[in-house]
């Protein structure tokens, strides 16, 4: 009898502590999308966050898809003229960081990514999911820009070109007063 007492209050005792738990982690989400600025969430060993809240002040940028910079207009194989996955990526990002810049903007203000992925002659014609994720690596939940975007990636079965390897779309969320007038 006082081992299934003290089996029911343990259990008792779990729950409460579970539902208190829940009851927590809710309240402060809800605190965080009720707040006046960019709320990211997910778990802190992630490289993206699982979902941003973004306030009802904030205007949105939106960059269609977006496409890797001509490397070597004189090349000969997609390495050559665009690069592998990783360059093609690094080349978009710099692309948005470039133009994020000019109109007072920086890759912090990146709240969500769609990226398309698509096969890769060298890497057995699948996608390089790797070289995508390195070069987020490079620009992303770092010390110099901690934020961890929303995210998407999809493995595509081509792009506009054959020789593009990767296209991004991306999401910004920023403040009226950041935008510089052109």
């Amino acid at each position: 009898m006082k081992k299934a007492i003290l089996l029911l209050i343990t259990a008792v005792v779990l729950s409460i502590c579970l539902f208190a738990g829940f009851s927590t982690m809710a309240t402060s989400e809800k605190a965080a999308m009720k707040s006046n600025k960019i709320s990211f969430f997910g778990t802190p060993t992630s490289s993206i966050s699982s979902s941003v809240s973004i306030p009802h002040h904030y205007h949105r940028l939106l960059y269609s898809g977006t496409v890797p910079p001509l490397l070597n207009e004189d090349g000969k194989t997609t390495y050559e003229k665009y690069g592998n996955t990783e360059e093609q990526a690094v080349g978009i990002l710099n692309k948005f960081k470039e133009d994020l810049e000019v109109k007072g903007l920086s890759l912090s203000d990146i709240v969500y990514l769609r990226v398309y992925v698509a096969p890769d002659p060298n890497k057995g014609n699948e996608p390089d999911y790797a070289g995508w994720f390195n070069a987020y690596a490079q620009f992303f939940n770092t010390e110099e820009n901690p934020t961890k975007t929303a995210r998407s990636t999809v493995g595509v079965e081509s792009l506009v070109s054959p020789d593009f390897l990767i296209e991004i779309e991306a999401e910004v969320a920023y403040k009226k007063w950041q935008l510089k007038d052109n």
